[in-house]
């Protein structure tokens, strides 16, 4: 999330002792252009650098918070919204809609496997659109992919389920041999999918198994994913480990839900 800012305002020529609310303003308006609506990709991105922001100004860095002036914020709410993720019975469903029939056209076939990556490696959008041919690894003893390190995510292998290996297979099979080669480049001009794309294929899926939630973006497949670990018997470092994250926040939200369900 931060390379994302840092690389919108070194295009303006600023750093994060210069940019200003205008700065801030224009960043907000390029990810609403390029992200999935109902998402909470926003209201990240708003604490993100609100509390970048009143670091800066409590070292010394700066001398105002520039995000206080960004009028977006007053009208965001200050609790984060509940995590979504897929019920057992949902999950269940999902998986099974990944496997590939003899019908499918490569669209489908393409969108089979992105969905059975995201729900069966919980990796992120970011991670799913710069993966290459050379990172899955689907006909090994323990088939994997490899995601490199990114920002402040070091590199990681995730361990793929069986449920996810039909549909990957069949897909990489399909592709050209290089194996630096996007494993699913952007339709048409190539190049790496935008969020906009990734967004529709997994609203498209939900919507075929008949499940509707706020929020049908990548980020639902993570947090199950994350969440059937917790349910598994996974701590809450290993899971974490597994997403690429330093913090465990986000799975110690995702095992309340959990603690939450077992007091019912």
């Amino acid at each position: 999330m931060f390379d994302r800012f840092l690389r919108h305002i070194h295009e303006r020529h600023a750093s994060v002792a210069t940019f200003d609310a205008a700065q801030i303003e224009s960043f907000f308006n390029e990810i609403e252009s390029r992200t999935t609506p109902g998402t909470s990709t926003r209201l990240r991105y708003a604490k993100m650098l609100n509390r970048l922001c009143r670091h800066l100004v409590d070292i010394g860095l700066r001398a105002s918070n520039p995000a206080s002036e960004v009028s977006a914020f007053a009208r965001w709410p200050e609790d984060e919204p509940l995590p979504l993720y897929l019920d057992q019975a949902a999950d269940e469903r999902l998986q099974a809609w990944t496997t590939p029939s003899g019908l499918d056209d490569s669209r489908i076939l393409r969108n089979r496997a992105i969905v059975a990556l995201f729900l069966g490696t919980g990796i992120s959008a970011a991670e799913l659109r710069q993966a290459r041919l050379r990172d899955i690894f689907v006909d090994d003893a323990r088939p994997n992919v490899y995601v490199p390190k990114r920002g402040a995510r070091d590199q990681r292998r995730v361990t793929l389920p069986q449920f996810a290996l039909p549909a990957l297979q069949r897909w990489k099979d399909g592709q050209p041999c290089s194996d630096a080669a996007l494993l699913f480049p952007a339709p048409g001009r190539g190049g790496a999918m935008n969020d906009v794309l990734l967004g529709a294929v997994v609203k498209d899926a939900l919507e075929g198994i008949g499940f509707v939630a706020p929020d049908m973006s990548p980020r639902i497949l993570r947090n199950t994913f994350a969440r059937r670990q917790l349910l598994g018997g996974r701590s809450n470092e290993d899971t974490s480990r597994m997403l690429g994250l330093v913090s465990q926040r986000t799975v110690t939200r995702l095992r309340a839900t959990i603690s939450k369900l077992g007091s019912a």
